[in-house]
């Protein structure tokens, strides 16, 4: 890959972010500092991110795509649909989650794209 201004502009927006961000964010962060910044320049290249592992892609609750700068660990997510907090599932609390369908169905899930929805303790008497 050519190192293209644009390209560079999404390493530093990555650079600066915390946690999780969608890439329809991206590219906007990225058109601030180069307007000549395209969503296909950003995707292709977080695909390549991701490759090699400097980002992960996981869904978010309405399905849209969000990215994880240098995650440590695989991990899932818990929603509440109340107030629309989320907390990270980490990687061992998600295995003994997930350990009846890997033992009954021989299912292994892809802990980057389990987010399990619910209530949290506010909102669960409302």
């Amino acid at each position: 890959m050519r190192w293209t201004p644009q390209r560079r502009a999404l390493v530093e927006v990555l650079a600066n972010s915390n946690g999780h961000v969608t890439g329809v964010e991206l590219v906007e962060r990225c058109r601030a500092i180069d307007p000549e910044t395209t969503a296909s320049t950003v995707y292709r290249t977080l695909d390549v991110l991701e490759e090699i592992g400097l980002v992960r892609h996981s869904h978010g609750h309405d399905g849209r795509e969000e990215f994880h700068v240098l995650p440590a660990t695989v991990h899932g997510h818990l929603r509440c649909e109340g107030c629309g907090a989320t907390w990270e599932i980490e990687a061992e609390e998600a295995r003994r989650l997930t350990l009846t369908l890997s033992r009954e169905r021989q299912f292994l899930v892809n802990l980057s794209h389990l987010t399990i929805v619910g209530r949290c303790a506010s909102c669960a008497p409302a």
